[in-house]
């Protein structure tokens, strides 16, 4: 027999407004950032509380089969149905779940509410049926796609290779560079120029475009010079003075030095 629902039970099934603040800063640390994640998790819970309905409650089996999922790291693609305080909600297999704000993208969500009605696809993070928490993460997918698509890209790199590359940061070791595919290499300050530098600043900027060469490529790390290049460009030409002998008579060091005076 169905239960009759007052007004105010209704109301709390209703959906609620989108926050005004989409989503809140990055976090500074990893503490902060579990802090943030745990007080997403908690405002989806209050939701959850409030719109759970027990004769709708989901059965042993969609949590038996979510939970598989979870296990198997099964890529799930679903809706943004609407955004809530600090994440999103979506359903899969009829289970309400909740995509935090800091695992839709790799980057920062600046409006949440741009992100209704998207579909993504993304890994089961959490599956608690006691809690009756559900949730999902864009941002490991993406991850390990592109970790993937970077390991790809590294194995396409050998030694001996002539590449460019942008200046992402500089150390007192050396400089960084940016390949493409998203690889990195280290230039050592040693490698920089065929000249002694205290500081790879002395030479390159961050930003900068450079043609390197590839040293050597081992356990996912890339060794880069600039001096090896260098080192290749051809030098001044050496000046050379040559006799030449015109029949009898021939240019010797009597000649050359005739006009000076001593």
């Amino acid at each position: 027999m169905s239960q009759e629902l007052t007004p105010e039970v209704t109301k709390t099934l209703e959906a609620p407004e989108a926050a005004e603040t989409p989503a809140a800063a990055p976090a500074e640390s990893m503490e902060d950032y579990a802090a943030e994640l745990e007080e997403s998790y908690k405002a989806f819970d209050q939701r959850r509380e409030q719109t759970f309905v027990p004769e709708e409650a989901p059965d042993a089996e969609k949590w038996q089969e979510i939970r598989q999922m979870q296990a198997d790291k099964t890529v799930v693609k679903v809706k943004i149905k609407e955004i809530v305080k600090g994440g999103a909600i979506a359903y899969l297999n009829d289970l309400q779940a909740f995509i935090p704000a800091s695992q839709l993208s790799l980057g920062y969500v600046e409006k949440l509410e741009d992100w209704t009605g998207k579909y993504i696809e993304a890994y089961i993070i959490t599956a608690d049926p006691e809690k009756k928490r559900l949730v999902l993460s864009a941002k490991e997918l993406l991850k390990e796609r592109r970790e993937a698509a970077r390991l790809e890209k590294l194995a396409s790199y050998k030694a001996g290779d002539v590449v460019e590359g942008t200046v992402d940061t500089l150390k007192d070791y050396g400089a960084f560079v940016n390949l493409e595919g998203g690889v990195s290499g280290l230039v050592h300050i040693s490698q920089i120029s065929t000249q002694r530098i205290k500081h790879p600043g002395v030479v390159l900027k961050e930003g900068q475009q450079i043609k390197v060469k590839i040293l050597s490529v081992d356990n996912g790390k890339i060794s880069l010079s600039m001096k090896a290049l260098e080192s290749q460009e051809p030098q001044e030409e050496e000046r050379h003075f040559e006799y030449k002998s015109t029949g009898e008579a021939f240019t010797g060091l009597g000649d050359l030095l005739k006009d000076l005076k001593f």
